[in-house]
């Protein structure tokens, strides 16, 4: 490989969970600062090692400022499928990189990870010692070194069947660390204000980060609920908007959510919520509001709209309508006294991509959510619109028979009204109306399945 190459390539190791949402999110920030996953690097599906091509150490640090599918970076200096492979590997690496780092009034240390393998002491040692050839002019310090050397051992995935010898052996210059902490330090479980459906905190970090959610841009959800996505793009520096159809849950009223609690307090709101984690200064504002009626002006707002719509399984899918039987003398109430009406899952979908469509800037990005029937499942039933460009689609099981998918798309193109119904002249508009019937199909397969547990529970 030519040294150009090489001093670019950085090893990224993955965290081993929602590994379908893993590649999106790190084309998504590489894209986001400046850099480009290209067709040429190397990646390995569900092993959590991947090479990387990324032109700077800069833009491989800020992809680690925000990343929670990654938990580290390093600069690659050897790789081998042996240690034999990996020796010659590093005594190939240009001197003139490593001396920077190695140089008598440094110190350093070098750490083991094995994957899929447990090492004693004895043997990491052994393979420290191995790497007596490097120039190493330094001293060693184990509590706070200035650089921290790695030497990473790969065992394949699966737990049952571990080789001898690992598949692949790396050793690099360690960068950063990703932000895993932010899937515990935002938990939902100590969240002040939550919801039936308060998103996961890794998750929602993660759609902001498909996205490509950043400082003030401004980032928006039309099914708020509690605001758990908001919290997520104001940690990034975005300021924050919401609508909801649900008026006690945007003015944090009723039954609370919590066990062995029986109301909502005073202060168990949205603005709340912002507030614990010191990000209230990029809340906007949240509204009562109808996703399925036109509200705004004309015009591109919002930077990222991101959001989890209502499926009808814990939450109900409703819009308001006009209600219109009246006696001729209170006729003039038909248009102050609104009821509530079934919103089939297709006109909700289409009626949130014509409303990002026409509201985000060019580049923005829309992420959501859409519930699926896996055995009717097919990619032609995600709905499109032709402003915007499906940019990944990765799946989440629910269950057996269900999942939802999390969609990103980007407006590529600006939005014209004869836009608006361009959707229901393709062939992808008549399959996705049968997610209309999810809910139906979601209690069916529950049902299917706990007469299955009875059964079997009697023989």
């Amino acid at each position: 490989m030519a040294p150009s190459c090489t001093l670019n390539r950085y090893l990224l190791l993955m965290a081993q969970e929602h590994l379908e949402f893993r590649l999106p999110e790190i084309k998504s920030l590489l894209s986001l600062f400046g850099g480009q996953f290209a067709s040429s690097q190397e990646t390995y599906g569900k092993s959590p090692f991947w090479i990387l091509s990324i032109p700077s150490e800069d833009i491989a640090r800020n992809l680690m400022k925000r990343t929670v599918c990654a938990k580290s970076i390093f600069e690659l200096w050897g790789h081998g499928q042996s240690p034999e492979e990996l020796y010659s590997s590093l005594k190939n690496y240009p001197v003139e990189k490593m001396v920077p780092f190695l140089h008598s009034d440094s110190t350093y240390k070098i750490k083991i990870h094995t994957f899929n393998k447990t090492l004693t002491q004895e043997e990491k040692i052994k393979r420290i010692d191995a790497l007596e050839f490097l120039p190493f002019e330094g001293k060693v310090n184990l509590k706070k070194p200035q650089h921290v050397f790695s030497v990473l051992e790969d065992y394949g995935l699966d737990p049952n069947r571990i080789p001898e010898n690992p598949h692949n052996i790396y050793f690099g210059r360690w960068i950063a660390d990703g932000q895993r902490e932010l899937i515990e330090s935002y938990s939902v479980k100590k969240r002040h204000f939550i919801g039936n459906t308060s998103m996961d905190a890794g998750l929602s970090f993660i759609m902001a980060n498909h996205g490509k959610v950043k400082e003030n841009d401004i980032v928006f959800d039309p099914f708020v609920g509690t605001g758990g996505l908001l919290i997520a793009s104001a940690h990034f520096g975005a300021y924050v908007y919401g609508t909801d159809i649900d008026y006690n849950t945007v003015h944090g009223l009723g039954k609370a959510t919590r066990k062995n609690q029986k109301w909502r307090g005073p202060d168990e709101n949205i603005r709340a919520n912002l507030r614990q984690y010191g990000l209230e200064k990029y809340y906007l504002d949240v509204l009562v509001s109808d996703a399925s009626k036109p509200s705004w002006r004309k015009g591109t707002y919002f930077d990222a709209i991101i959001t989890d719509p209502p499926y009808g399984i814990r939450e109900s899918t409703r819009r308001t309508e006009e209600a219109c039987s009246f006696p001729d003398n209170l006729a003039f109430l038909k248009f102050h006294v609104p009821v509530s009406l079934s919103y089939h899952l297709s006109d909700m979908f289409l009626d949130l991509l014509n409303f990002a469509a026409e509201t985000l800037v060019l580049g923005g990005r829309l992420v959501y959510w859409l519930p699926v029937y896996t055995p009717e499942y097919t990619e032609e039933m995600v709905p499109w619109h032709p402003c915007l460009k499906l940019i990944s689609n990765c799946e989440q099981k629910l269950s057996s028979h269900t999942s939802r998918r999390l969609i990103t798309m980007e407006k590529v193109q600006k939005f014209e009204n004869r836009d608006q119904y361009s959707h229901l002249l393709s062939d992808h508009f008549l399959p996705y109306q049968g997610h209309n019937s999810f809910r139906e199909k979601y209690f069916s397969g529950v049902t299917k399945r706990i007469a299955k547990e009875e059964k079997s529970t009697q023989e």
